[in-house]
């Protein structure tokens, strides 16, 4: 049987979508293993002179739940 735990994740990129979720995944990895899966819940672009200045993500990560038995 597989457990997973759900944490929710903002992350942020001036680059892409793409790269604001890879961002998530980087950051979250320092300190969780074995990700599963990572939802997007939510976009959004901040813009600047019409221009946009940033990607934003509301991400939720799925881990599984190590079993030290």
């Amino acid at each position: 049987m597989s457990v997973l735990k759900v944490i929710e994740i903002l992350g942020n990129s001036t680059v892409s979508f793409e790269d604001a979720v890879q961002n998530v995944i980087n950051e979250v990895s320092k300190s969780v293993k074995n990700i599963k899966s990572v939802y997007i819940q939510d976009m959004q672009v901040c813009v600047g002179n019409n221009k946009i200045k940033e990607y934003r993500v509301n991400t939720k990560v799925s881990f599984g739940i190590l079993d030290d038995n």
